[in-house]
């Protein structure tokens, strides 16, 4: 193992819905506490939190808009002061292409909120520069903790910590009606495999996961995005993701698909053969679709194939965005 969770302390961004959440129950359920950083609560996330007030792990709520930097640094204050320190962190709060900031809705449009003299895209705020500076944070609190409790100079973490990002399926495909949150995954993807050395020098693992298509609020909630599935098209659940999240933070090693296998040893996935064990590092990255977990190779890799990767209607997507761009004047102001 590369530690246990009991005891731990972790910050979850996003935690109010989705994978997050999954992941937020994951770890409270192995009596690891988690501050939940988010801008409001789904009814579900509100239980959990609630059913964690009088047990040994807690669970607290710190609204935080994860475009603010203040914000973020204010979630590890806040962490440090209720629980002494932080273990995990996770910077998951994410956004799929939404019409407030999407490279089809240019900035000064009808659909979008983002300004044309303001120089930057939410999207790119909220999916790639949140979990960049929150990983910057973590690592500063890290080492900070690691100075003030030991009585030596070194400022090498006493305990192994680990970040923890999530990607997606879209930072090794570039489906062409998402194209800023396809940069984001791919930004995200280079982002963690650069951070690989920090593993073995400090003791702080820094991992993503890229599920498919995952039915989450991000999808179910968004009439527009559910048109694009099919009846055949399938779902990766959040809780599957959720725990092979969990086992990249807790365990050395992971069973992956070998070949044309499927997982076997995580409960929520399918038993199949043809797997292997991997050795988890700084710098892993984990597709994961229906029942299936596969490591995504920095070179030469197969890409994504199998249930929960596809989305059968994307062509309708496409079709719309041309029309829109024959319009005449798109991206006028």
């Amino acid at each position: 193992m590369a530690f246990s969770l009991a005891g731990k302390t972790a910050i979850i961004t996003g935690a109010g819905s989705g994978i997050n959440l999954s992941f937020a129950s994951s770890l409270l359920r192995k009596n690891c506490n988690v501050l939940f950083a988010d801008l409001a609560l789904r009814p579900e996330a509100q239980s959990l939190i609630s059913a964690y007030k009088a047990t040994s792990a807690k669970a607290i709520f710190q609204k935080t808009d994860v475009r603010d930097w203040t914000q973020l640094s204010r979630m590890f204050t806040v962490a440090e002061e209720h629980f002494g320190q932080v273990d995990i962190v996770c910077p998951g709060a994410g956004v799929y292409e939404p019409p407030f900031s999407n490279f089809w809705h240019p900035p000064g449009t009808e659909a979008s909120s983002d300004d044309p003299t303001g120089n930057h895209y939410a999207h790119l705020d909220i999916n790639l520069t949140h979990p960049i500076r929150t990983t910057q944070l973590a690592l500063a609190h890290f080492l900070s903790t690691s100075q003030r409790t030991s009585k030596y100079t070194s400022s090498v973490p006493k305990e192994k910590k680990a970040i923890i990002h999530i990607s997606s399926i879209a930072g090794q495909l570039s489906p062409f009606p998402a194209p800023i949150y396809n940069a984001t995954k791919h930004g995200i993807n280079g982002f963690v495999r650069s951070l690989a050395p920090l593993d073995k020098r400090l003791g702080v693992r820094v991992t993503a996961v890229a599920p498919g298509v995952i039915k989450t609020p991000l999808w179910t909630d968004n009439p527009e995005k559910m048109k694009l599935l099919t009846k055949d098209d399938a779902w990766v659940t959040p809780e599957f993701v959720a725990e092979v999240m969990t086992s990249l933070v807790e365990q050395d090693s992971v069973d992956v698909e070998a070949g044309a296998g499927t997982t076997s040893g995580l409960s929520s996935g399918d038993s199949r053969e043809r797997t292997r064990m991997v050795r988890v590092e700084g710098g892993t990255i984990l597709e994961v679709a229906k029942g299936r977990v596969r490591v995504v190779e920095q070179f030469n890799d197969p890409g994504p194939s199998g249930e929960g990767n596809s989305v059968g209607n994307m062509a309708l997507a496409e079709e719309e965005i041309f029309e829109r761009l024959g319009r005449g004047g798109w991206g006028s102001n």
